[in-house]
């Protein structure tokens, strides 16, 4: 069993993440710390306490993020990927009653409660995650066992230009600081999540057959996603779960390929937001404790496997 505090903000993918870490039997979690990214902070809160009362997990504590990148830009928001609510055509009930959300210090607090046995798992925008470095230094998350992050593009083309992924993108000095900064960081880039690919008919076999709460939302949320895809990359099979398989690859071992390297961000200029790490046979040497794990590779067809047993609800099957 993992206990996870998730980081996310709640578009599509990350709110399909969000759903998976809930129904995964291996899967504790401890809280959402959901902020700008795809949608606004406000939205995307909204859709972290929709999600979490669907899965009756409303006992879990949110986390309100940040509302932009940590260089004071306004944030860019994608409608026309995610929907203008971040759920595709889904519009969360206006009326969600009476919900507690906690401020960034709750960060700190449930890391001291999981000394050693805590994994943050990063699919959003890196903001939030580079902030308890900022207000209580680098060893603010000494006790936590792993860092799994969805983000960066690796010798292959960005999302959002030439060179760059979204996540890194949208606030590359808090994208730096936290692979400066944090230590056994796993990444899970463009390389891998671009083919992370769930075909239609799984959706339409969930759609029909899954015994979980979302039932009702996997196939919209997946169609609108999918359909801004044939848009934007012409010929596509599906649409790529970036934000799932970096859960997956937490809990299915054998599933993501890593290699070691000491990875930074591009800053500014026309190759801001660029992951860089060096890929020569012979790469400089580091200290161990500044290389992250970057996934090259990936076993497409466990994860679909993998997806759809959990969103089956078919945890026997995950036992």
């Amino acid at each position: 069993m993992y206990n996870i505090l998730l980081f996310t903000d709640s578009g599509v993918d990350d709110s399909l993440a969000l759903m998976y870490a809930l129904l995964h039997p291996e899967l504790n979690v401890v809280g959402v710390v959901t902020g700008y990214g795809n949608i606004t902070k406000e939205q995307a809160i909204n859709n972290t306490a929709y999600l979490l009362q669907l899965g009756e997990r409303e006992d879990i504590p949110i986390i309100a993020g940040a509302s932009g990148p940590l260089s004071g830009e306004l944030a860019t928001f994608y409608p026309e990927i995610h929907g203008p609510d971040g759920l595709g055509p889904i519009r969360p009930p206006e009326d969600l009653g009476e919900v507690e959300v906690y401020d960034i210090d709750k960060i700190l607090e449930i890391v001291n409660q999981h000394p050693e046995n805590l994994v943050i798992v990063g699919v959003g925008r890196q903001t939030e995650l580079a902030i308890p470095f900022i207000l209580y230094g680098e060893e603010a998350f000494k006790t936590v066992s792993a860092v799994y992050i969805m983000g960066g593009a690796f010798l292959v083309p960005g999302n959002v230009t030439a060179e760059a992924e979204a996540n890194f993108y949208a606030d590359p000095i808090a994208a730096n600081q936290v692979l400066e900064k944090a230590r056994n960081v796993f990444l899970h880039p463009l390389n891998i999540t671009n083919k992370a690919i769930i075909p239609p008919a799984v959706i339409d076999y969930l759609a029909q057959n899954s015994q979980t709460p979302f039932k009702d939302l996997i196939k919209p949320v997946y169609d609108y996603y999918f359909e801004a895809y044939k848009k934007n990359v012409p010929g596509i099979q599906g649409a790529p779960l970036h934000d799932v398989i970096t859960l997956s690859a937490l809990v299915n071992k054998n599933l993501v390929k890593y290699l070691p390297r000491r990875v930074t961000v591009e800053l500014f200029g026309g190759a801001r937001g660029k992951s860089m790490a060096d890929f020569r046979p012979k790469p400089e040497q580091e200290p161990e404790d500044q290389l992250d794990w970057i996934g090259m590779e990936a076993d497409i067809p466990a994860f679909i496997e993998d997806f759809t047993l959990v969103f089956m609800g078919d945890t026997e099957s995950k036992n």
